[in-house]
């Protein structure tokens, strides 16, 4: 049986992995990747674009080649949040915590290929963060509100399913809580079915089914009803290549975004109750018809195109929490093109997750003898 700090390092490995893999593909379609790669794409491979400094959308970011993007920047900067509070978080500690991390703390940037501030590789719905805490004031439990519906949230939640390990609904509530001061509506929905599916991974002997079940359990409105239609495509399949195209149409009448990727409608990311975002359910379609295997999960997620490194970042994360072995060479080929160590956040993230479990306990005892005094 994997450890807490086995499953914590392969939870945050694998999304890493995921992460780089996925960000060739990134906004493509997936007969576009396989006309730019000649084929399947299978592993680590070249930018979509050749020109990729200049060549647009993805400019100038040099993704592809084994570079993570700001999915992992943003998860290891909640990793040193949970390192130095070693307890839950709320979205008071990201006003307190991560904001700072993000404008403060140097970190190399892979796909811009220099040291920088995190802030300064954040896309427009991650900058929210710092236009709402650090320039507007707004309350942190409402500073999402207004921001666009995306998986800006979800994509780096992964750290509070570690946490959280074996207890999905406190994962949804922490990350539900942390979520408000970044996105609202089913962006924020997302990030907390992401964190209870890392949490459920977590558990000792669980299965896809036991983390989609979990999800189930605590996925509201479009969320709910997005990942229940494409649960139902995935069972049909057997393979991610042939998975892609039906796990589109599932999720489709729920996706706000439309056919055009890169160019979205004026109804695009709006808040709704009746919308999902596409990466979470894509990734546990993708998770489904692997049967949890990582490789094939992640590859189905990287050449599903659209919002491919999200995807497979989430793909990725639940696969090593399951404890899905991440290819080695992958592993390696991304840590050393990345100029980053991978298993470190993992390592001490299980660290801070064994303390705040021994404080959990400490404070249910301290309740329970309460309650038991109030029940004579």
């Amino acid at each position: 049986m994997s450890t807490l700090l086995d499953r914590s390092v392969g939870c945050l490995v694998g999304a890493a992995v995921g992460d780089a893999l996925g960000g060739a593909t990134e906004t493509a379609l997936p007969e576009e990747i396989r006309a730019r790669y000649g084929g399947w794409v299978e592993g680590i491979v070249a930018p979509f674009y050749e020109n990729w400094a200049t060549g647009r959308p993805l400019a100038p970011y040099h993704k592809g080649d084994g570079h993570i993007t700001d999915d992992t920047l943003l998860t290891h900067a909640l990793v040193r949040v949970y390192a130095r509070k070693r307890d839950h978080l709320d979205a008071f500690d990201v006003d307190a915590l991560l904001v700072p991390d993000l404008v403060e703390q140097v970190v190399y940037i892979p796909d811009m290929e220099r040291e920088a501030v995190a802030f300064h590789r954040l896309a427009a719905a991650e900058r929210w963060l710092i236009t709402r805490l650090r320039h507007a004031h707004a309350d942190p439990r409402e500073a999402g509100v207004g921001n666009i519906c995306n998986c800006g949230a979800a994509m780096y939640m992964a750290p509070v399913g570690v946490v959280n390990a074996g207890d999905p609904a406190g994962a949804y509530a922490e990350a539900a809580d942390i979520a408000g001061a970044h996105q609202h509506s089913f962006g924020r929905e997302a990030a907390a079915v992401f964190a209870a599916a890392v949490a459920a991974a977590m558990s000792p002997g669980a299965t896809v089914e036991d983390v989609v079940d979990a999800c189930l359990s605590l996925a509201k409105d479009g969320t709910y009803q997005a990942i229940a239609a494409v649960r139902q495509a995935a069972m049909k399949t057997g393979d991610w290549r042939s998975a892609i195209v039906p796990l589109r149409q599932a999720i489709a009448p729920f996706d706000t975004v439309g056919e055009d990727y890169r160019n979205p409608g004026l109804g695009a990311r709006r808040p709704s109750r009746l919308h999902s975002i596409e990466e979470l359910p894509v990734a546990l379609g993708m998770l489904l018809v692997s049967k949890g295997d990582y490789r094939g999960s992640v590859l189905g997620a990287v050449n599903y195109g659209r919002d491919a490194d999200s995807t497979a970042t989430m793909a990725g994360a639940i696969a090593g929490a399951l404890g899905g072995e991440v290819p080695s060479a992958w592993a390696e080929s991304v840590s050393r093109a990345s100029q980053t160590d991978l298993a470190s956040p993992g390592r001490v993230l299980a660290e801070v997750a064994a303390e705040v479990f021994d404080r959990d306990q400490t404070r249910f005892a301290l309740r329970s003898q309460r309650f038991l005094a109030l029940r004579g």
